[in-house]
């Protein structure tokens, strides 16, 4: 059954905090006019620079780095586009960046100092990103915050201020959570032993407990602390809240080892989404405040569902006709068969690479969710690397992209 969205009137706003407060204006400023600040940019005057992403037959992508600034780099330097001639790497000393008294950054004492980048080459960095911030100005982002990076403190605060920085943007963030090994872990930890069909697991009445715990509890709170620490207001919610989604039972099937006979697994309480209503989400999104959303519906029969947090935030993103849907995972993006990164592709080509056997395993499914977000209305979606710092904004407020961006 195809994933159908309903849309319902909401009164009223949700979470308003007592007394006044600075918040952004909420007004559409006006994007940028066709050939504005082309001579600047080196562009075709008739391409305008919201163009520039995504627009152009292929994507940018950013100069080489010498040995001795990939080396800085892959020590975890920050790096600022300080000119068409190159890179000026910075160090930042602990995760908040503090600053000796001689005005340098400071870092360990294998690490030479380097000078802070000038008033100038910040200006600059803003000013590149300005573009970007009118064309996604009141635009809806959904993001999957998943994998290795969920597990990293300081990879986390920088999600974190990441989501902050869009809402302050004028940009409309909502961001649904996985967290498949973290529901292992407290499995094991209560003893509770999983049984598998086919490769996958099978989520019992005992184990949906655990996994709504884990999902809607612990881990959905745990984001919501963090961009709250980093001064955003965010509400952590569930496909069950106010009926957002309905799930229904998955179907999956495997072909026996044996026969060769394709047969379907029953992997117990894991579902998929079959409607999404976006009231609340509308409700939300207009009080200014930061959906969390944990992947865990109920079904019409009224039983709890797991669902696949990827597939949960498709339906989300289709449901919500979102510009942009990110996926941030453990690789870089959608690799050719020289394990080298594709920076854009086509639903056609993707679906040519499946068929040709360059995406294979756990990327398929991605993929596959891709192509079902897109043929909802979905502008475009990326699947990048969350391990990257602020990987979020370099793929958003930057001209090179951070992964592979995919079309319709």
């Amino acid at each position: 059954a195809a994933l159908s969205s309903t849309s319902a009137g909401t009164s009223g706003e949700v979470g308003a905090r007592p007394g006044p407060t600075l918040r952004r204006s909420p007004r559409r400023r006006p994007g940028p006019t066709a050939g504005q600040g082309a001579a600047a940019d080196g562009l075709d005057p008739g391409l305008r620079r919201d163009e520039r992403r995504g627009g152009s037959p292929a994507r940018t992508k950013p100069p080489p780095l010498t040995p001795a600034q990939a080396g800085a780099h892959s020590r975890g330097a920050a790096a600022v586009r300080s000119s068409p001639s190159g890179w000026t790497p910075f160090r930042v000393s602990g995760h908040r960046g503090a600053v000796r008294p001689s005005g340098r950054f400071a870092e360990g004492p294998t690490v030479p100092d380097q000078p802070l980048p000038s008033a100038h080459v910040r200006a600059e960095v803003l000013v590149q990103a300005l573009p970007h911030m009118q064309r996604y100005d009141q635009a809806t982002v959904v993001i999957k915050y998943g994998g290795h990076a969920m597990g990293d403190r300081e990879a986390a605060e920088d999600f974190a201020e990441d989501i902050v920085l869009l809402e302050q943007s004028g940009l409309k963030p909502i961001v649904v959570h996985g967290g498949g090994p973290q529901i292992g872990r407290m499995l094991d930890k209560l003893g509770i032993r999983s049984t598998f069909e086919g490769g996958l697991r099978v989520t019992d009445e005992a184990t949906v407990e655990v996994v709504e715990m884990v999902l809607a509890g612990s881990i959905n709170k745990q984001i919501v602390g963090w961009i709250s620490a980093e001064g955003g207001r965010a509400v952590g919610l569930c496909g069950k809240d106010g009926n957002m989604v309905t799930a229904r039972k998955a179907v999956k099937t495997a072909i026996d080892p044996d026969s060769k006979i394709e047969r379907e697994l029953d992997l117990g309480l894991v579902g998929e989404p079959d409607v999404v209503d976006r009231a609340v989400l509308d409700a939300v999104l207009k009080a200014e405040l930061i959906p969390v959303i944990a992947p865990v519906a109920a079904g019409r029969d009224g039983k709890t569902y797991n669902v696949n947090a990827d597939t949960f935030a498709g339906a989300i993103a289709g449901a919500m006709g979102a510009k942009r849907f990110l996926l941030l995972t453990d690789v870089p993006g959608v690799l050719d068969k020289d394990k080298k990164l594709i920076p854009e592709l086509t639903v056609d080509q993707c679906r040519r690479l499946i068929a040709d056997g360059t995406i294979t395993g756990g990327m398929i499914p991605k993929i596959e969710t891709c192509i079902y977000a897109i043929e909802r209305g979905v502008e475009a979606v990326v699947i990048l690397d969350g391990k990257v710092p602020h990987a979020v904004l370099l793929e958003l407020f930057t001209d090179f992209g951070a992964g592979t961006l995919i079309r319709g």
